[in-house]
């Protein structure tokens, strides 16, 4: 259904002249179209998370499989954004230490989603939430000139590298309609008006992207702010969707279905496109959560006692070295190094890196199911 999803204001300064986006409240007028796709869609979503959230019930200790996933979607989320960084990088146990300001990204997408589990228990999904994390995201990288944790206070614009407002091909609200547009989105994620939890995650996110209120980071935050609101709506029982790898693989088509709510007001279509999203990283999940599971009763079952404390921490960092699990665990270097070479001996761990003073020791078969093309 084509349907008007905002207005155009008009600046010109004399020297520039332009149109800004100026975005109708959610919810969507006239409301969404429930055809039978869309319907089945959404009872397809709500029934693949339902079990994904069954399995990670059963897992007794799930803190170290959620911090997995989690760090997976920061990566591909931030290399949707032109972030060069690797799943190695990433997994490195050292990666904190790193100057490399693309993994120095990744990680703090990471402490972002880190604080967010803390913030919920205060505030509520809002403007302030939203702030919170976003200057978490750009601390210390190259977003730290983009004014972290506040909402832009200029005019920006979308477009291809290089772009000038000129030659954009979508200008957000200016920084007036954008706090506007940003109390309503506000209002709109706390309100129960009985729309599919979601559905309504789908356009949280559409929204927040038509609206982009801050200078950088927007997308990223963007994806953050759609599983987040699943988690508090407690559809999603763990932070666990690594949606963004649906949305790398089919990045034409999501920039595409968002160029449509705004040029003709295809909701119905980004909805759609959100839920398979949904439905096919809740079903990988589901997958690699069962493998991963039974790889960890498996392996801590076949090592000596003394060693699954170590194991354990192999299981968090994925890659490491013995001077770093030395370190962690209050433990003499050499009797950490004797450990992971059991390990290595046990087929859990491969030595990556073999030089004596700087041994590598990666957790293969863990990070495997990690890797994506």
């Amino acid at each position: 259904m084509e349907r008007a999803t905002g207005t155009y204001k008009t600046h010109d300064s004399g020297e520039i002249k332009y149109n800004s986006f100026v975005p109708a409240s959610l919810p969507p007028t006239p409301d969404l179209v429930y055809d039978a796709e869309l319907r089945l869609l959404v009872g397809e979503a709500n029934f693949t998370v339902g079990t994904l959230n069954g399995v990670i019930g059963a897992i007794p200790d799930r803190s170290v499989f959620m911090a997995a996933f989690v760090r997976k979607e920061a990566l591909i989320s931030s290399i949707i954004e032109g972030v060069r960084a690797t799943i190695e990088n990433v997994f490195d146990a050292n990666a904190d230490q790193s100057r490399n300001l693309d993994v120095e990204e990744v990680v703090n997408y990471v402490k972002a989603m880190d604080h967010a589990k803390e913030l919920r228990q205060e505030v509520p999904l809002c403007s302030r939430f939203i702030r919170a994390i976003h200057a978490v995201l750009m601390s210390g990288t190259r977003g730290a000139q983009q004014l972290p944790g506040e909402f832009r206070r200029s005019q920006n614009w979308i477009g291809h590298a290089g772009a000038t407002i000129k030659t954009a091909s979508y200008i957000p609200p200016d920084p007036e309609d954008m706090a506007i547009a940003m109390d309503a989105l506000e209002r709109y994620m706390n309100t129960d008006d009985g729309t599919d939890p979601f559905v309504k995650a789908a356009l949280i996110h559409a929204q927040f992207e038509t609206i982009h209120p801050f200078l950088d980071g927007n997308g990223r935050v963007g994806r953050m702010l759609l599983i987040l609101y699943l988690v508090e709506r407690k559809v999603l029982a763990e932070p666990v969707l690594y949606l963004s790898h649906f949305l790398k693989e089919n990045r034409a088509e999501y920039y595409q279905r968002l160029d449509s709510i705004r040029v003709k007001g295809d909701f119905e279509g980004w909805v759609k496109f959100i839920l398979r999203a949904i439905i096919d990283v809740a079903s990988s999940g589901y997958r690699d959560i069962l493998f991963l599971s039974e790889l960890h009763s498996r392996n801590l079952q076949s090592i000596e006692t003394k060693d699954k404390e170590l194991f354990l921490l192999v299981e968090r960092y994925l890659i490491l070295d013995a001077t770093f699990a030395a370190k962690k665990l209050g433990r003499p270097y050499a009797t950490v190094n004797r450990g992971m070479l059991r390990l290595v001996e046990a087929g859990i761990l491969s030595v990556t890196q073999p030089s004596k003073k700087a041994r590598t020791y990666t957790y293969s078969n863990y990070l495997d199911v990690l890797r994506f093309e």
